[in-house]
């Protein structure tokens, strides 16, 4: 394991302790979230060494990369993520006319087949190799190796995306630097990531699904997005809800406390209708360059 000493975000020392919780899905090992005292940025420490990392990935309930429809939760999931493919390409379309676009962590590739259809010229990096034959194999959408991130041309794509990826990336400002270097100007860099701020994280606390330690390396809120990504002279241009987030979140860690599902679908509408700007379980932001 290894000690994050300093805040992946301001480089500050100063932390405490935030909260003790499990790895639910795999090992069952405790970890601990800290808090940096500087910026308010919390993040995973001690976490897996990165050549590690791997093994707590191996979960058949780690639904992203898994065509499984076992079980309500995960027919719940593939569900949604046919309509949500929709909506995600309907949004990089009202972002640009040039359809170029570089999808990091693209999972099986599902985002990207869709992006195609819609007459995206598409690019999709992915770390896990099973989850690249799937895209081949499934959608027929050859993946590059995560490491090709620093091989690809500077100012090459109009739009990238990282849907719930940013959370697993393990050298957070270096990657963030080469990611935003890779956009053309004027270009929109989408991330979506899950938000302690929400209700259902402070509702489920130690049993949040989307804390999922220690494969979640960060824990953003809609500041710390802003303070990341500021460094790089990018700003906020709009925030919008990922509103069946709750419901899957809750309804999973309802099951990581052996409540029940309807109890968990009714705390994610419950979050629902108490959330406001910035306050959803989870959340997609999208930045741009600043023009100075």
């Amino acid at each position: 394991m290894n000690i994050v000493a300093l805040c992946p975000i301001c480089d500050s020392p100063d932390q405490e302790l935030f909260m003790n919780s499990v790895d639910y899905s795999v090992s069952k090992e405790s970890f601990s979230i800290v808090h940096c005292k500087s910026c308010g940025f919390h993040f995973t420490s001690p976490i897996p060494d990165e050549s590690n990392i791997g093994s707590y990935y191996k979960s058949e309930s780690y639904v992203s990369h898994s065509s499984s429809k076992k079980g309500l939760i995960n027919r719940i999931y593939h569900w949604v993520r046919w309509y949500s493919l929709k909506r995600k390409v309907a949004l990089i379309n009202s972002l640009s006319k040039e359809k170029s676009v570089l999808d990091i962590g693209a999972g099986t590739g599902h985002f990207l087949k869709q992006a195609k259809n819609s007459g995206w010229n598409v690019t999709g990096l992915e770390p896990d190799g099973d989850a690249r034959s799937l895209a081949k194999s499934v959608n027929n959408i050859e993946l590059l190796e995560q490491q090709a991130l620093y091989s690809l041309q500077s100012s090459s794509y109009n739009v990238i995306t990282m849907w719930h990826v940013l959370e697993h990336v393990y050298h957070l400002k270096k990657d963030a630097e080469r990611i935003t270097n890779l956009l053309k100007p004027g270009g929109s860099l989408i991330v979506a990531v899950p938000n302690m701020n929400s209700y259902d994280a402070k509702f489920y606390k130690e049993y949040w699904a989307a804390y999922d330690l220690p494969i979640h390396l960060y824990h953003f809120t809609k500041s710390d997005i802003v303070n990341l990504f500021r460094q790089y002279n990018f700003e906020l241009v709009e925030t919008r809800p990922m509103v069946f987030d709750s419901f899957y979140v809750s309804m999973l860690s309802e099951k990581y406390k052996n409540g029940s599902l309807l109890k968990g679908f009714l705390t994610g509408l419950k979050s629902n209708w108490l959330a406001k700007e910035g306050s959803y379980s989870s959340q997609i932001y999208i930045l741009k360059r600043k023009s100075n």
